[in-house]
């Protein structure tokens, strides 16, 4: 297979098969995680950015809650490093501990954001809502669906990032 790392992350959701829409959110995100990137001092704002980009290119195989894993499983058949490939099995709401995966009958992975770069993609992807940039109060209500377990999750992880990225970064 011939190496795509170093194909346009915007080529690679258009090659993968990603519509127009999601495409199109995948740009919000990537403009709004880069945005706490640059303000977070220890965070890699390349593989933040790479990360944004390519997250929901899982949504060319699969529109549901599995499109995280199968993202992550297109990402590592095509040679990406496991940085990016972690940031796409990570991005759903707060992340999803192995348990709740098996429970969503999905892999048993521990899909929970741990490095800042996950976290920071993880956060801006509950902050934009298609394209348009919302709370995260507006991103909890709209995920009254899930268990307070998670949206508790969600609120926490909100509550680090900005703590994380309150600072600019020193030329």
């Amino acid at each position: 297979m011939p190496d795509r790392t170093n194909i346009p992350p915007e080529e690679l959701l258009r090659e993968a098969g990603c519509s127009r829409k999601v495409i199109d959110h995948c740009r919000a995100v990537r403009d709004c995680a880069c945005e706490y990137a640059a303000r977070c001092p220890d965070a890699d704002y390349s593989l933040v950015e790479t990360g944004a980009w390519l997250h929901d290119i899982g949504r060319s195989i699969d529109h549901s809650v599995r499109h995280a894993q199968a993202g992550a499983d297109l990402l590592r058949s095509w040679g990406f490093p496991e940085p990016v490939v972690r940031i796409v099995e990570c991005h759903l709401g707060a992340g999803l501990t192995a348990e709740e995966c098996v429970a969503l009958g999905l892999d048993a992975r521990d899909c929970m954001p741990r490095t800042i770069e996950e976290k920071i993609v993880t956060h801006a992807d509950n902050l934009i809502a298609g394209t348009t940039r919302v709370t995260i109060e507006e991103s909890l209500a709209s995920a009254i669906h899930l268990p307070e377990e998670i949206r508790q999750r969600m609120y926490r992880l909100s509550q680090e990032v900005e703590r994380l990225c309150n600072t600019q970064k020193q030329p």
